[in-house]
């Protein structure tokens, strides 16, 4: 017997709670036949690795988390006690997920638009303070993906609560395209703090300590250099690359944000030319832009309209400096930085947990 992933199949017993096959292969095909899954291997949430979640979150089993989208279905601990086991998360990283949770149901994160656009945008998560170290989140190289430990199934936990809570349905509900492979596991990392030359990026956004950052991506961005030698050249390639003109942030919204991720020996190359790390967001904004004067004449006057061209006729990624989010983090191999591009109506979400 299991708790509930989600809506209730037929067959629901009195208290919520379904039978289930516990043999881990016949509960793959089971699952899968009910829509939990999501082509992986899950592992079977018994009561007794469920209460072990719910005991780990320090709530009530039946606490409302969120409402998710586009079933408008209430998430309680139980449920995301439920998915998180079957995605193969830990006990223990129920408070980062609650707290993720509960960012992404702010309206400025706008949940129901990522669950049901034609975009492949998926929340992103940056974690910052000790829990870092003590969940296991890659902070170093790898950090985006390949680096072993708990990222991959936090972030899994929190897409089947919107696939199987929300009732995500790709080609249904999900007007998704293509889709993307974090669309499955997420991205979840922490942020290098002990490496970078700036202060944390939630405390920068005014929650110091154990905090998340979510922030709606639709994927990963590899920006690569070999010829930079001071901050100024760096921000420039960082910049440029960021503006590349098929960007839904660039072309289709205003209003929207761009993250990027430097690893240590770029970030300590940009802070020794820019003395905080606003400056390096003025920089890397002011790089992220085209002259419009060879845009087709379309999309020319699709920017006129929406007040997009600056007076010197370009037109930047995002309004402001401040829309550009800089962390540190990733290898120290160097020559690399990522880019994690928005959509457009998503804004990032920090709280503490």
């Amino acid at each position: 017997m299991a708790a509930d992933a989600g809506p209730v199949p037929d067959g629901a017993l009195p208290d919520g709670q379904v039978e289930v096959p516990e043999d881990p292969v016949a509960f793959q095909a089971w699952a899968t036949g009910q829509g939990w899954g999501d082509g992986l291997p899950l592992i079977p949430p018994t009561p007794e690795r469920v209460a072990s979640f719910v005991e780990a979150a320090g709530r009530p089993a039946d606490t409302v988390l969120a409402e998710i989208p586009p079933n408008n279905a209430w998430c309680t601990v139980e449920k995301l006690a439920v998915n998180a086991c079957m995605a193969g998360a830990v006990p223990e990283a129920m408070a980062l997920m609650m707290a993720a949770l509960e960012a992404m149901a702010e309206r400025r994160f706008d949940l129901f638009a990522l669950n049901t656009t034609t975009s492949s945008v998926v929340p992103a998560l940056i974690v910052n303070g000790p829990a870092r170290h003590r969940l296991d989140l890659p902070c170093e190289a790898g950090c985006f993906g390949g680096a072993a430990g708990a990222g991959p199934a936090i972030g899994r936990a929190l897409r089947l609560v919107m696939r199987n809570v929300g009732g995500q349905v790709a080609g249904e509900t999900s007007k998704c395209v293509l889709g993307q492979p974090a669309r499955v596991v997420g991205l979840v990392m922490g942020e290098w703090e002990e490496r970078s030359p700036w202060p944390p990026l939630a405390e920068r956004r005014g929650v110091p300590g154990d905090a998340v950052t979510v922030y709606g991506t639709i994927g990963t961005m590899d920006i690569a250099d070999i010829a930079a030698d001071d901050g100024r050249s760096l921000a420039w390639v960082i910049g440029q690359s960021l503006a590349y003109v098929g960007t839904n942030a660039y072309i289709s919204h205003w209003g929207a944000e761009v993250m990027v991720v430097v690893p240590p020996p770029w970030a300590d190359m940009l802070a020794a030319t820019y003395p905080t790390v606003e400056d390096v967001q003025e920089a890397v904004w002011s790089h992220a832009c085209h002259p419009v004067a060879g845009f087709p004449e379309t999309h020319r006057t699709w920017l006129a309209e929406r007040d997009r061209i600056s007076p010197d006729g370009a037109a930047h990624i995002v309004e402001h400096p401040g829309d550009v989010l800089v962390a540190c983090a990733g290898g120290l191999g160097n020559l690399h930085a990522g880019g994690l591009h928005n959509f457009g109506p998503s804004r990032a979400v920090t709280r503490p947990f």
